[in-house]
């Protein structure tokens, strides 16, 4: 135990002495402002990769929101149009053009001149209770 003690000692004298020669010193000095630039640039470097990954991911939201802010708007224009307007009052209420007269047509004698309805004297069965929607204005358009 001693032995290795006065071994380590040795090694510890021997580089102590070498720091006291100017040239040594320096180069040791060198080195370590090279590793301290160097953690420094490697830091810099990282802090800007994940600066842009944020300003990528910010944009990419960015344009996201403005298409759907574009998509609003085209679905606030068309449902300010006098178009929608025609359809809604057609479909919603029972109310037609100047011009146009209704028909009331009877659904048995619809059934029999429509095609591809199904049969109403045929027993149908219903799988499914809930209602079937229409879809929207905007969807059929």
């Amino acid at each position: 135990m001693k032995n290795t003690f006065e071994k380590y000692s040795q090694r510890f004298l021997t580089i102590v002495q070498r720091f006291s020669d100017p040239r040594f010193a320096g180069q040791v000095v060198f080195v370590v402002i090279i590793l301290l630039v160097s953690w420094s640039g490697i830091k810099s470097i990282q802090s800007n990769y994940s600066l842009q990954q944020q300003i990528s991911e910010l944009r990419q939201r960015n344009s996201l929101q403005q298409l759907q802010n574009d998509n609003l708007k085209l679905q606030n224009d068309y449902y300010n149009s006098s178009q929608y307007l025609e359809l809604s009052a057609r479909q919603n209420f029972p109310l037609a053009a100047p011009g146009e007269i209704e028909i009331i047509v009877p659904t048995t004698i619809a059934a029999k001149y429509a095609s591809g309805l199904p049969d109403s004297t045929a027993k149908q069965t219903v799988t499914d209770a809930t209602p079937i929607v229409p879809p929207s204005n905007f969807q059929s358009w």
